[in-house]
């Protein structure tokens, strides 16, 4: 009889109450202070980094071997038989080709990673879904044909105050680089199917990104039936106003503020993120 672990990386944005709700294991990204390091969302806040940044800007580092490998040995311990590993996407992480690896070592532990090639709730909504999945009873090989489709069924965007932080953080990508922050512009920030940053649009001011998000998420949902996952990088404001513009929209079966934007992507954005996951739902 298989007994299937489900297991992601901090970057899923997932909060702890959710994670133990649905028996998510996490894995969780390094948060590296000059006096101190944490572990994300297990030891230290979003709010603390969100309070720190004003003073550091903290590097971070993928999951630790030996959490990766602790993990996997609590999972064998427990009598899983099968580990379902989904993670951030791994042009942005080392994190996919790290639990690869390791997974390898566990022979007694039939074993898929699976890179997301996306982040935050988009991440997250793959692994919530992957949950549902394990609780319906099907099988891992079913499981593993189904994932696939979930990438492709949900995308991301979102919008930033600045990109200073992404800049220093080296995770720009492809998206435009010192885009006249003189003249307030926002971008709009998607990933693409190869798991990067694209620039979807540029908006002057924050008004008119939220607008922008809102009017990106009314072309999805001519097509079809969507969740939405509203994601809050510090920027209540902005989130509560794209939360009261898109949550009785036509054709949206569920609208949630999926809580903070964790230290491990903070850190890479600053304050004042304001953003969209959306999933569509096959009738």
């Amino acid at each position: 009889m298989e007994k299937i672990a489900l297991i992601t990386d901090s970057a899923s944005d997932i909060s702890i109450e959710l994670l133990e709700a649905n028996q998510i294991r996490l894995l969780p990204f390094k948060i590296i202070y000059s006096d101190k390091e944490y572990e994300d969302r297990i030891d230290i806040t979003p709010q603390f980094m969100y309070e720190r940044l004003k003073t550091e800007i903290p590097k971070t580092s993928l999951p630790s071997i030996e959490k990766i490998t602790s993990v996997l040995k609590d999972v064998v311990s427990e009598g899983f038989t099968h580990a379902i590993i989904i993670t951030i996407s791994s042009a942005f992480s080392g994190t996919y080709n790290a639990v690869r690896l390791i997974c390898e070592e566990f022979k007694e532990l039939k074993t898929f990673v699976f890179d997301s090639r996306t982040l935050t709730m988009a991440e997250g909504a793959i692994v919530l879904e992957t949950s549902r999945l394990i609780r319906e009873g099907k099988t891992f090989n079913e499981i593993i044909e189904i994932l696939p489709t979930y990438r492709e069924k949900i995308d991301l965007f979102f919008t930033i105050d600045t990109l200073e932080y992404l800049q220093k953080g080296g995770r720009i990508g492809k998206v435009a680089g010192t885009i006249g922050e003189f003249l307030n512009l926002k971008p709009i920030i998607t990933v693409a199917e190869d798991g990067t940053y694209r620039t979807a649009a540029k908006v002057r001011g924050s008004k008119q990104a939220v607008s922008k998000l809102t009017s990106i998420f009314k072309m999805y949902l001519e097509k079809g039936k969507y969740k939405a996952w509203i994601l809050d990088g510090n920027g209540f404001d902005k989130v509560q106003n794209l939360y009261c513009l898109i949550k009785d929209l036509p054709n949206v079966v569920e609208c949630t503020i999926a809580g903070t934007i964790g230290p491990a992507l903070g850190v890479n954005t600053g304050p004042g993120l304001v953003g969209l996951a959306i999933e569509r739902i096959d009738e």
